[in-house]
């Protein structure tokens, strides 16, 4: 029986419950604030009966199948897109509200793209079932954009992601420690090709990270752009409201482990200025102001990584254009990059089941 139709606490289930992003959601169901009654976690059948501990009780993992889905009332997704364009449209036929933090839904007409800190009304506009949770490189930068836009209305982004390595999943991690052992032991010569000599497996990425930066984060689309890039442009769009916002974004990789940065030229409809521009990031939710130059402060992945909120510093009026405000934001991407948003969206709806 549904939460809906028992009066309980809903129930949850948890797909692709093994995974790097699937681990920190489990941590933060363990921490939260509690809105639900059964935690059912699913993944594949390999992982099937492995106990993970969630909220402090040892809970077995069980195979990916239609059975799983019966009286769960909110599915949270986190498999790759094609396991999600399969297997989301299931759970929503058997009456579950999925949440799906794959690139399979995201730009569906008929699936909202939820932020809730920016358009959480959007999360009741969901006549398939489904809600999408958008690109970790996206949600680095768009709490701190939407806060700006309420406040003084976007009309342009140029951005510069610099994406850690987890971006790229448990392989990207991988590779780029393996590299780091590689080129660690002493000094590389500057001739060309030296570090690609001594990284040797590129793993994912098309050149060596460690030492290294890498201008391209994702698959090849049209006229050069990447896939990356591509996402923030669109997304950015869906989320604000903006169809026809003008976005223009270059995606580069760095030798981080987890946590992206973005650089941020932001262009207004009218004259904002740094002191406007900071007071409104001082009190938007989910932003943390770290914007103090002069002694040094200002947000770094080594700063962030681990926690909630996305971070803004070096926040400042363009120097050739009063309605431009130039900012770094970092978040990390494994939290409110993918997991913390796909729980807050899951968070909105379970108010939806307990009134």
């Amino acid at each position: 029986m549904s939460a809906a139709a028992s009066g309980s606490k809903p129930t949850l289930a948890v797909v692709g419950a093994t995974g790097a992003v699937g681990t920190v959601m489990l941590d933060l169901l363990s921490t939260r604030e509690d809105v639900w009654g059964e935690i059912r976690l699913i993944a594949s059948p390999r992982s099937a009966g492995r106990r993970l501990t969630v909220r402090g009780a040892a809970v077995e993992v069980i195979a990916l199948s239609e059975s799983a889905f019966d009286g769960v009332d909110v599915a949270m997704f986190d498999v790759p897109d094609e396991v999600s364009a399969a297997w989301v449209p299931v759970a929503a036929a058997r009456g579950a509200v999925c949440v799906d933090n794959s690139g399979a839904f995201r730009m569906d007409p008929d699936v909202p793209l939820v932020v809730p800190e920016v358009n959480p009304a959007a999360a009741r506009a969901r006549t398939k079932g489904i809600i999408a949770n958008p690109n970790c490189t996206t949600l680095s930068l768009i709490v701190a954009v939407g806060a700006l836009h309420r406040a003084f209305g976007l009309e342009e982004l140029v951005v510069a992601s610099y994406q850690a390595a987890s971006g790229a999943g448990q392989a990207g991690i991988d590779t780029l420690y393996a590299q780091v052992e590689k080129v660690s032991g002493g000094r590389l010569g500057q001739r060309a090709g030296d570090v690609r000599a001594v990284v040797g497996d590129l793993g994912p990425f098309p050149a060596p990270l460690a030492l290294n930066v890498v201008p391209w984060a994702g698959s090849l689309k049209d006229a050069g752009w990447s896939s990356e890039e591509l996402k923030i442009r669109n997304e950015s769009r869906k989320i604000l409201g903006l169809p026809a916002l003008r976005v223009n974004a270059t995606c580069v990789r760095v030798p981080v482990v987890t946590t992206h940065s973005v650089a941020v030229h932001a262009r207004f409809s009218r004259p904002v200025g740094r002191a406007a521009a900071w007071e409104t990031l001082r009190t938007a939710p989910g932003v943390v102001l770290n914007d103090d130059p002069e002694r040094g402060e200002y947000p770094t992945p080594a700063d962030v990584v681990g926690t909630d909120p996305t971070w803004v510093g070096r926040v400042r009026e363009s120097l050739d254009d009063p309605n431009g405000i130039e900012f770094f934001v970092c978040g990390d991407n494994l939290r409110k990059g993918a997991a913390l948003n796909t729980a807050q969206i899951a968070e909105l709806l379970a108010t939806e089941f307990t009134g």
